[in-house]
């Protein structure tokens, strides 16, 4: 799911936690004990299954834990760096109670399908993660009926990029911002895009444009439909109504994050709604045009007073049942969590950490100057549906949502049409 993990400062590389059995030596084998009750005194040797760790930041993580635990060794199990892939492999493992797989890393919308399965170990009781000094949005996007599964481990949040060097103050409503428009079509540029392929990215903006305008798609259950209400059709409305009047220009229809942050830098687009990996490489590129002359801004809500909403991005980091050394794993949640581990996150991989303080942090704001902008991002985010039926109501998004973007369909029926979808695949 790209639209979560490629941010630089959100993205891809993030550190998860492998847990194993129970006492004495070695993660185990398959067919571990697959129960929550079981194991939980455990201590030993832990394996950590992640993607690809492009930002090089688990390796000197693990390497720190096990100088200090060297009865309590970390291995880290490198998956690729597609995102469908490390899904499937975690399900696969999962299916054949491996017990290899102590500790997992969980991309925000997998939580409900995972723990809907009983695959991970609920965090209450003795497992009770102290969430106080995180970001509340990230505690809720590892959280599934009404008990936390999975820990913050890094976040991520969309903001808007602007061409502060023709809009000197960036919109705080959509409406302001379309009638900026006017600028980037006398500049002829166009106007506004964000991610609107038929691919995950689609569900994250068409997400954001309701929960914006107080919609939802689906309810705290993960399955009672609601995206059929007046909220969600004016907020799929604006988009449409952008297309069809050329403040999206008609290319933006094929754009993934790439292809928007090229379109931006190039000089192509007066705003960009993006995740923060953008800012360095459009103050960096030996291509871009806009290296001194964008800013960014939260995303444009409904009202001055109030941000537009976020689609949450980001991983955490979750104890697999199978796992005989869920005490060792326990511990090392808690390591991913600290202040000392949460900076690396963000000084050594660009990734967004999850505790608040850090935003306040004044050495890193003079280093990354989007952070306060981040905060406010993600503060206001809404997680995607947590529901274990999330690939169902992803598609049900994107192919109803698209249609209705091309102007094939009334934003009407296409959203009759994603709802059907949706309770289809939740009575499944």
């Amino acid at each position: 799911m790209k639209a979560a993990r490629l941010s630089v400062i959100a993205g891809v590389a993030i550190v998860g936690i492998a847990l194993a059995g129970c006492t004495g030596g070695g993660s185990g084998g398959s067919g571990g004990g697959g129960d929550a009750g079981q194991n939980l005194t455990g201590k030993g040797p832990i394996t950590y299954v992640q993607g690809k760790d492009n930002s090089n930041v688990v390796r000197p993580l693990i390497d720190k834990w096990n100088a200090a635990h060297p009865d309590e060794k970390v291995t880290f199990k490198e998956q690729s760096d597609q995102a469908d892939q490390q899904h499937d492999d975690l399900v696969q493992h999962f299916q054949a109670k491996d017990a290899n797989y102590d500790v997992v890393d969980v991309d925000v919308v997998w939580t409900g399908e995972f723990a809907a399965k009983g695959w991970l170990q609920p965090l209450k009781d003795t497992f009770k993660m102290d969430n106080s000094a995180l970001l509340a949005p990230t505690v809720k996007s590892g959280t599934y009926n009404g008990t936390q599964y999975a820990a913050p481990q890094t976040s991520d949040g969309g903001i808007l990029y602007y061409r502060k060097d023709l809009v000197p103050t960036p919109p705080k409503t959509w409406d302001e911002m379309i009638k900026d428009c006017d600028i980037a079509k006398a500049k002829g540029i166009g106007c506004y895009a964000g991610q609107f392929a038929k691919y995950e990215g689609l569900t994250v903006n068409v997400a954001e444009a309701i929960n914006t305008n107080g919609g939802t798609i689906v309810g705290d259950d993960g399955k009672t439909v609601t995206v059929d209400s007046a909220e969600a059709n004016a907020g799929l409305t604006r988009l449409v109504d952008g297309f069809k009047n050329g403040q999206i220009p008609a290319e933006a229809i094929t754009y993934q994050e790439e292809q928007g942050r090229q379109a931006f830098e190039a000089g192509k687009l007066l705003f960009l709604r993006n995740w923060p990996y953008v800012y360095n490489l459009a103050k960096t590129d030996g291509s871009s045009t806009v290296k001194t002359t964008f800013g960014v801004a939260p995303l444009p809500g409904v009202t001055a007073d109030k941000p537009g909403v976020s689609s949450l991005g980001g991983h955490n980091a979750a104890i697999s049942v199978y796992s005989k050394h869920k005490a060792t794993a326990f511990e090392f949640l808690k390591f991913l969590q600290s202040e000392e581990t949460q900076k690396f996150f963000v000084t050594q991989g660009s990734l967004a950490p999850v505790l608040s303080s850090l935003y306040d942090d004044a050495s890193l704001n003079t280093q990354l100057p989007y952070l306060s902008t981040l905060k406010t991002s993600i503060e206001n985010a809404v997680p995607r549906p947590v529901s274990p039926f999330y690939p169902a109501i992803t598609k049900a998004v994107q192919d109803n949502a698209y249609t209705a973007l091309k102007g094939d369909v009334s934003v009407d029926q296409a959203l009759k049409n994603m709802a059907s979808a949706i309770k289809t695949a939740s009575a499944g």
